[in-house]
């Protein structure tokens, strides 16, 4: 693995926002920004009939553009750039897995708040191996102006936490010097006998303070390693996916996981992941763990 942030670039106002998201990255962690351009001739139909020198001249004039605007934006930053012709999953992925971290431009919902992960996106994001962050056009403040201050938002289950979410997440929040907001969501069990009524608030609190109680397990080891970093705890009653989404409006990052299936059919992305992907208004990044 090298220490580069690598962004996928296409000349798009979404994977221009992304860029300049990845270049304000890659001076935080000071490592070098890769600017990505992948060229294939059969995913559109305007590039199908184009031969490969006109591709790459199109696609090199777009990264030396890309790279000056990022260079006249970004004082100090450390900019490669790179046109690769195949499938644009295949040369991401492997991009990808051989940076510190991949960045992809999202487009928005029309109308509504959130994401429209396109195929390529999810495609990418299910076979990574390592972190990814989506970023909608919006997110990136105008030149000059500084990135919108805000939590570090992690989405964490309590009973199978993951130590390379929880451990991205905390370094994300100091690196930003800001509070990291851990979210645990959970639902009342489907069935606990014929008659709830009486027990009901009573079944409602010992379960909530069970899972707190998992929460600050969960978070005990890391906030030893960390204690610089600030954490609000929120355990509550409901959906995980909606309840990231509705955190997301104040955010700076959310974090969500996916976990590693070897197997070559279903689904890669988890219903909570796919989600957040598609409702939250600030970037989202997807760690990857067993």
């Amino acid at each position: 693995m090298s220490r580069t942030v690598t962004v996928g670039i296409d000349g798009s106002r979404e994977s221009l926002a992304a860029a300049n998201w990845a270049a304000e990255e890659a001076l935080r962690r000071g490592i070098p920004l890769k600017l990505l351009h992948v060229w294939s001739k059969d995913e559109e139909r305007r590039t199908r009939w184009v031969d490969p020198a006109t591709a790459r001249g199109w696609g090199e004039r777009t990264l030396r553009i890309t790279e000056r605007r990022l260079r006249r934006r970004h004082s100090g930053l450390s900019v490669v750039t790179a046109w690769v012709p195949g499938y644009p999953v295949d040369a991401l992925c492997a991009a990808g897995d051989a940076s510190e971290l991949l960045v992809l431009g999202s487009r928005g919902l029309g109308g509504l708040a959130g994401f429209l992960a396109g195929s390529v996106s999810l495609a990418v994001l299910a076979r990574l191996q390592r972190p990814a962050v989506l970023v909608r056009a919006h997110n990136v403040p105008a030149p000059g102006k500084p990135r919108s201050a805000g939590d570090v938002v992690l989405g964490l289950d309590v009973y199978s936490p993951s130590d390379e979410m929880i451990e991205f997440a905390f370094t994300a929040a100091e690196r930003y010097g800001c509070r990291l907001h851990v979210l645990h969501s959970w639902q009342m069990p489907a069935v606990y006998g014929p008659d709830m009524a009486g027990v009901l608030p009573t079944l409602l609190a010992d379960i909530g303070q069970e899972r707190q109680q998992a929460l600050d397990d969960a978070l005990a080891p890391w906030t030893e390693k960390y204690p610089a970093v600030p954490v609000f705890r929120q355990c509550n009653q409901g959906r995980a996916a909606q309840d990231l989404a509705e955190a997301s409006r104040d955010a700076r990052l959310v974090v969500v996981g996916r976990r590693n299936r070897r197997a070559r059919i279903g689904t890669h992305i988890g219903a909570v992941t796919h989600g957040v992907l598609h409702h939250c208004v600030a970037p989202v990044a997807v760690v990857p763990h067993d």
